[in-house]
């Protein structure tokens, strides 16, 4: 057995997009503060942390795309749902800043050796992330779904799918159209996923991503995680 962490580091003022809180970290006490109670001297350390649902490595709830009464927010989600066996499929030779297609992902379901299933979650390595963390064409540069690739995707009846970027979809008409496919299909995605090159050619094997129960949550950052049976 072997885990993979898939999760982006949160680090003070990480990269997200601009419409989203701004990502504090920063020391609230440390070790150099003492107290003294009943006599007894110490110290503790803790940090602050002020981040909105959608900071890091993340996972849109159905009402961050979904105005319909009723949409589920991130603490009525069941955990089976961040629990999941999954696939990783290589677009890494998808250039940047265009479309990944219906036969992008047919080729790379194909060159895995695998069968997309009910239920699974579905991780699109495309390698931007190791080539645009940290720069300004990190938010825009990416390659996305369409609507029509990520109808595809739903319509197999996958539970998730993720990817390295910080929307699913390009800049603009695509990354609105993705998220609707998501909503109108009832499946969900996360973006901010990394180190997916570890899991090319690795067959099927169990995800878990739990988010925090936030109380009416749009999303949650989660700790994603792949699961080798190795």
């Amino acid at each position: 057995m072997r885990l993979i962490d898939l999760s982006r580091t949160i680090t003070h003022k990480m990269q997200r997009l601009p419409n989203h809180p701004t990502i504090e970290l920063y020391p609230f006490s440390t070790h150099d503060e003492k107290r003294v109670v009943d006599g007894y001297e110490f110290s503790s350390a803790t940090m602050v942390l002020h981040m909105g649902d959608h900071g890091g490595t993340h996972v849109d709830a159905p009402v961050h795309f979904d105005a319909t009464p009723g949409a589920r927010t991130i603490d009525e989600m069941p955990l089976e749902d961040f629990f999941t066996e999954a696939v990783c499929l290589d677009l890494s030779h998808v250039p940047d800043g265009t479309d990944i297609t219906i036969a992008h992902l047919e080729a790379a379901e194909a060159a895995a050796g695998v069968t997309i299933r009910p239920g699974d979650t579905v991780l699109l390595h495309t390698g931007f992330y190791l080539r645009h963390a940290g720069k300004e064409s990190y938010i825009t540069e990416f390659p996305g779904l369409t609507k029509e690739s990520a109808t595809w995707l739903g319509q197999k009846g996958i539970r998730m799918f993720g990817v390295e970027s910080v929307s699913p979809g390009r800049p603009g008409r695509n990354n609105f159209e993705v998220h609707h496919v998501c909503r109108d299909l009832g499946f969900i995605h996360m973006e901010g996923v990394i180190n997916l090159d570890k899991l090319v050619g690795k067959g099927r094997f169990r995800f878990i991503g739990f988010p925090l129960k936030i109380k009416g949550g749009t999303g949650s950052p989660i700790r994603a995680v792949a699961l080798l049976d190795e």
